[in-house]
């Protein structure tokens, strides 16, 4: 299963893709099944036998479906509770930024106002000067959780999507702290859509490319992350509970911007940053400098 979030006439609502140019609007589901499906699609995820049902209807009924590029597609998750966020969870990248591996990780939040849809631009601040990109594998959670087992907690992911940690570096070093250069609006693109975990089988084994203006700056795979998402899941929720929605970024590979070398090789307004993980799709937003 594949889930948009999309606007239409300034209506936000979501769909099921069943192609890569097609999807099925919430309601023209609803007139299948013949009942109501919530409007919230936080809602939704925890409700397994309604997802299969959904499912199985989109298999085997004939719906009408709409082309993608008749909507404007938004974060696949627009409203989640908590954006959680780990740093220095791949060796590649500990070691571009000279950093000692060790068995806590950095983790911060990013607001909900940073998120953009997979095709929208990336907002530039005038006064911020070291823009920079960051591949990640995002993984939603299912349902309510807390103090979860390693053992259990796959149970509790719904599904995956691409989440670009656009990260402005001076403010991230002069802060001492990474939050606030890492939040600002359109600081966090996410999608294509939500697949769930069903579609993408074992998460630490999937290709991911990060490219800017069709140059090849990231190049790893998820299988690299030192962290893996059971543990990532159970740390987490041993300190907070987690909720249907909650995204979960799990860190970016090497190749980043600021440590390029010999010299860094940042974002400026004009450029253009492409992002695909195997099984899940791409996103493709364009930098803008602020007030374009």
């Amino acid at each position: 299963m594949r889930i948009v979030s999309y606007s239409l006439d300034e209506e936000r609502d979501y769909g099921f893709m069943i192609s890569r140019s097609e999807f099925i609007p919430r309601e023209f589901v609803e007139s299948a099944l013949g009942f109501g499906l919530p409007r919230d699609l936080k809602a939704l995820l925890p409700d397994r036998e309604l997802l299969q049902l959904i499912e199985s209807t989109l298999k085997e009924t004939k719906i009408e479906a709409l082309p993608l590029d008749a909507v404007h597609l938004g974060p696949p998750i627009p409203n989640p509770g908590k954006i959680i966020c780990l740093g220095l969870n791949y060796e590649d990248h500990i070691e571009e930024a000279e950093h000692e591996a060790s068995e806590g990780l950095p983790i911060f939040f990013k607001p909900s106002t940073a998120l953009t849809g997979p095709y929208d631009p990336i907002v530039k601040p005038e006064f911020v000067k070291q823009l920079d990109y960051e591949i990640e594998l995002a993984v939603v959670i299912a349902d309510r959780c807390k103090n979860v087992r390693t053992s259990e907690a796959m149970y509790h992911v719904f599904g995956y999507m691409i989440l670009n940690d656009v990260s402005a570096r001076d403010i991230q070093f002069k802060d001492g702290q990474w939050t606030r250069g890492k939040s600002f609006d359109t600081f966090a693109p996410t999608g294509p859509s939500l697949v769930s975990a069903d579609e993408i089988g074992d998460p630490h084994n999937l290709r991911m490319l990060t490219r800017v203006n069709g140059e090849v700056r990231q190049s790893s795979n998820t299988s690299r992350m030192l962290l893996k998402v059971p543990e990532i899941i159970s740390i987490l929720s041993q300190g907070m509970t987690l909720e249907a929605g909650d995204v979960i970024a799990t860190g970016t590979p090497g190749g980043v911007g600021i440590f390029w070398k010999p010299a860094p090789r940042l974002l400026k307004p004009g450029d253009t940053v492409e992002m695909w993980i195997e099984k899940i799709g791409s996103i493709k937003n364009l930098v803008v400098s602020e007030g374009e």
